[in-house]
């Protein structure tokens, strides 16, 4: 059986279709929030259930590298390079200094505690902007069971300068994934509401970003079936690659869905990394996959 669904002729010139879907590891509860760091060779991700966050390096293996990980979920990189994690535990986004010192980055939305931070993204210009369901406050399954302060599930912007938490999005059932457009002029943010209602939203939409970072817009990119975009990423031409319940689906800029890599499991999650940002790291469920594929991630942090 083949690892790829070939829905367009173009997709072909995306993948290698004789390159497989490798297992790296097996035995977490929820994978999550991988990030890969070039400089090191090698790829970080979230166990939620577990508390744990695990490191894969290129050669050697996997060892744990955060216990307890207060349930983080969603990482990335800063323009420094350095960590930024989504914890639901401590419901916040933190930082990781280079000297391994945690740094709050948001905490709070007007005095009140956030929900639970799930995927965050940093734009060219240093802001931080994430995405707060409540999945970590629903059950004490992926955090600590309680109820929500504000009231909703939002989407917000750190301003670089002031650290301010400003809320650029309030019209969302469970806001999830993220990521920009190449140029930075649009915002791609996944709602996942279907998880916990029937008939709820499972798509992807996407904002203008206008010169003072408000959003305009918001009309949904693409469906997502089977399942959910948890997370995404972009590669150089503007596709975006995106976690669903089969797999890996790839869309070009225009929400046209041009293939699939399937996988043995709910795809959680993905980045790009290896070298030449052509292996695909995949967190799905109980385990991390990796495949080479021709697209090349965005250069990100």
């Amino acid at each position: 059986m083949s690892d790829y669904e070939i829905l367009a002729d173009r997709f072909r010139k995306l993948i290698d279709a004789n390159a497989p879907v490798h297992k790296l590891f097996g035995g977490t509860l929820w994978a999550e929030g991988p990030v890969y760091f070039a400089d090191g060779r090698y790829l970080l991700w979230s166990d939620i259930p577990n508390d744990r966050m695990l490191r894969w390096v290129e050669g050697l293996g996997v060892d744990e590298f955060r216990r307890p990980s207060n349930y983080s979920n969603g990482n990335t990189r800063d323009l420094e390079g350095r960590l930024v994690t989504c914890e639901h535990g401590m419901r916040r986004v933190t930082r990781t200094e280079a000297d391994g010192s945690i740094t709050v980055v948001a905490e709070r939305y007007r005095g009140k505690r956030l929900n639970s931070p799930n995927d965050v993204v940093v734009r060219s210009d240093g802001s931080v902007w994430f995405t707060d369901p409540d999945y970590g406050i629903l059950s004490d399954y992926e955090g600590h069971k309680a109820e929500s302060e504000i009231g909703g599930c939002h989407v917000y912007r750190v301003d670089p300068a002031s650290g301010e938490v400003v809320r650029v999005a309030d019209d969302f059932a469970k806001p999830n994934g993220l990521a920009f457009s190449l140029d930075e002029k649009r915002l791609y943010v996944s709602d996942t509401g279907a998880s916990h209602a029937a008939g709820g939203p499972h798509h992807i939409r996407v904002f203008d970003v206008a010169a003072d970072a408000r959003l305009s817009g918001g009309e949904v990119f693409a469906e997502i079936s089977p399942g959910f975009s948890d997370g995404f990423r972009l590669d150089t031409e503007g596709n975006i690659w995106t976690s669903a319940e089969d797999g890996v689906h790839c869309f070009d800029p225009e929400g046209y869905l041009l293939g699939k890599i399937l996988i043995p499991e709910t795809v959680a999650n993905l980045t790009f990394g290896g070298a030449d940002r052509d292996t695909l790291f995949v967190a799905a469920s109980t385990a991390l996959y990796a495949v080479k594929i021709r697209a090349r991630g965005a250069q990100r942090p």
